[in-house]
């Protein structure tokens, strides 16, 4: 019962969120769905021409088939648009880029390409840009994952393009809505790879302007947008790492929205007059991802033991003040295909059981990585002392944030501490990604696992469009996994925005990418 009630709140609450790329009906400002409205303050003193968000971490890459991490799609889904969308009313795929597409049979989509949409550069965006742009994906390390289900990518005229899947799957289309999918122009990445990457030309609702790295990026409206232009002239996207200055530009108005506010400023916030918090169940799981490349951690007692020593309850209710809940699965309940094994109980005399059967009587040393973020240094810190309990001495090493994914990414961790959006809304997006052994390091798998019997599941479960055979799938899958353990399920976050009572139309998502044309800010 208490697994439906979560999946049936957070699929509820993902119907005004997740995507974000439209408005939901009008709310009061200070609701849960995250929506503002337009005050009166419009008609007194009108909107400012420029927005300013403060988030934790700068882009890593401004490429969309390269910056896949959220601190760079929260930039990017402003400048690149995707084939298809997620309808935030209905949940429902709608057409962006596509204006229709049509399923001819198991395997094949042919999509109608909406004439008229222009790039920032002033091209014509046609069916050769959604070939070349979904092939440079599929080709792509860090986000192949999400397209790899494409055989073949045909140009069937210059406004039709075919899509012949390798076998059926059944998430195609919210794949394809996903903003590492985005399409890019042909012309202008073959002409200059390297300056595309550095000036990203989109066919989005803002343009790119400047990046100025560890400090801000400047975006500006586009004009001759497709679907009209955006709300507000600019756009600022300031990097303020630590959450309590965050908090602090937004009550100074510096900014006019703070994303991932510390759990312990949310009530400052919400209290006071001038600014306000929205926050809902987001998709995403916190966990520790144990390199199964090295040793201890090749050993599956001592991978056991670590999960008894975490008391997950406690972590949620001091540490993240309560917001959340404890998490037992790497997916969230609100996916398809989330399956409860059930909270691991906090056991650590069973943890030092486990650890003695495994030869380590005595603990031993190690290491836990994690980025430059307080709020998930203060949990390690606090998971550092369980595992102290336990006798296995953490050295907690912090990272800056591109440093952290490139060194993790090459597997030089023990265990590192990460946060994972199935920003799909369905299990295979993080199942594959995260477990499969073909998606080792960039793609997502950095506990390195490679089990055959877990490859077979995720493969089988991808391949069928029958929902009712694909939860059974993930019901063994998530039990084979929770004997794994190779990734230690922490909690399950909630998404904040803190916001200035002036801004109007924001929309949140629970993936944390923010589409932002629709909102603007009264003077």
């Amino acid at each position: 019962m208490k697994k439906n009630l979560l999946r049936l709140v957070a699929a509820t609450l993902a119907l005004c969120t997740m995507m974000g790329m439209a408005a939901c009906g009008s709310k009061d400002a200070g609701t849960t769905d995250g929506t503002t409205t337009t005050g009166d303050t419009a008609s007194t003193g009108g909107y400012k021409d420029t927005l300013v968000w403060a988030q934790g971490a700068d882009v890593t890459s401004l490429d969309p088939h390269q910056g896949k991490e959220t601190p760079s799609v929260e930039v990017t889904c402003q400048i690149f648009d995707t084939l298809v969308t997620v309808d935030p009313e209905t949940n429902e795929i709608v057409g962006q880029i596509a204006e229709s597409w049509e399923q001819t049979d198991d395997l094949t989509y042919v999509f109608q390409i909406r004439q008229g949409i222009k790039f920032h550069d002033g091209s014509d965006l046609t069916a050769e840009d959604v070939k070349f742009s979904l092939e440079r994906a599929i080709n792509s390390a860090a986000v192949s994952y999400i397209v790899d289900f494409i055989d073949t990518v045909t140009v069937d005229g210059d406004y039709t393009v075919t899509v012949k899947t390798k076998e059926p799957y059944g998430p195609a289309l919210r794949n394809l809505a996903i903003p590492f999918a985005a399409i890019v122009p042909k012309a202008v990445v073959e002409a200059d790879e390297d300056a595309f990457i550095l000036n990203p030309i989109g066919s989005g609702p803002y343009t790119f302007v400047e990046w100025k790295q560890g400090d801000h990026i400047t975006l500006k409206a586009f004009d001759d947008y497709y679907a009209g232009k955006p709300q507000t002239e600019n756009l600022t996207m300031r990097v303020i790492p630590e959450a309590s200055q965050r908090s602090i530009a937004l009550e100074t108005g510096e900014v006019d929205l703070a994303y991932d506010l510390a759990v312990n400023d949310i009530s400052r916030i919400n209290e006071n007059e001038s600014t306000t918090v929205y926050e809902v169940p987001s998709l995403s799981c916190w966990y520790i991802s144990l390199n199964m490349n090295k040793e201890p951690f090749n050993n599956p007692l001592v991978r056991e033991a670590l999960s008894y020593a975490i008391d997950r309850q406690t972590l949620v209710d001091t540490i993240n003040a309560g917001s959340g809940e404890p998490a037992d699965s790497i997916i969230a309940p609100g996916v398809f295909g989330y399956y409860s094994t059930g909270v691991r109980e906090y056991n650590p005399e069973k943890a030092k059981e486990l650890l003695a059967e495994a030869g380590y009587p005595n603990g031993f040393d190690c290491s836990l990585w994690v980025n430059d973020n307080q709020s998930r240094i203060e949990m390690c810190q606090a998971m550092q002392n369980m595992f102290q309990q336990v006798g296995v001495n953490v050295n907690l090493e912090v990272l800056e944030f591109g440093s952290y994914i490139s060194r993790t990414t090459n597997g030089e961790h023990d265990m590192a501490y990460f946060g994972w959006t199935t920003s799909s809304g369905d299990a295979d997006y993080t199942y594959y990604s995260l477990e499969h052994s073909s998606q080792q390091g960039a793609a997502g798998n950095r506990s390195f696992i490679n089990d055959p019997e877990v490859d077979a599941l995720v493969e089988e479960a991808r391949s069928t469009s029958d929902e009712a055979t694909r939860e059974e799938l993930y019901k063994e899958l998530a039990i084979k996994l929770d004997s794994i353990n190779n990734n230690l399920n922490i909690f399950y976050s909630s998404i904040n925005v803190g916001a200035s009572k002036k801004v109007e139309g924001f929309v949140m998502d629970a993936n944390g990418y923010h589409n932002l044309d629709t909102v603007k800010v009264a003077q």
